[in-house]
């Protein structure tokens, strides 16, 4: 009984057309593993697992857990409950240290008279802070 052979391999071509185009190193792709991953489905190995190829990003030397204005300003109730704020006779004092953030962002507006402690302050943050004591003066 003979064994049976697919067309492309009975051929001499393999799928390439000529036998000639299939020759040579140019066609070799590269050596190695180059050209590994590049496609749909496949992804390069690691020694720490899985790598996919492109650029990850900027993820900076620390993350910084930060709260906006408006949050700060919806919430200064319950901060004052939690023991992270005081009450005052002229408004409210915030600590966001002890309320674990480390920098204030500049989403929403101050509508109560809140007077903020914390590490940092976004550029938008320290403007409306700014202007908010500008237009209570």
């Amino acid at each position: 009984m003979t064994k049976r052979r697919s067309k492309k391999k009975s051929s001499g071509s393999n799928g390439y057309g000529s036998r000639k185009r299939n020759r040579g190193a140019g066609n070799r792709g590269g050596r190695g593993n180059a050209g590994r991953g590049k496609k749909a489905k496949h992804e390069k190995q690691t020694g720490d697992g899985i790598h996919q190829l492109g650029e990850v990003g900027f993820t900076g030397d620390t993350e910084q857990n930060g709260i906006n204005l408006r949050d700060i300003d919806q919430r200064i109730e319950s901060f004052v409950d939690h023991g992270v704020a005081e009450k005052t006779d002229d408004g409210y004092v915030f600590y966001a240290d002890k309320a674990g953030y480390d920098k204030v962002l500049g989403r929403g507006q101050l509508r109560n008279d809140i007077e903020i402690h914390a590490e940092n302050f976004s550029d938008s943050a320290e403007e409306k802070i700014d202007n908010a004591v500008e237009i209570e003066e």
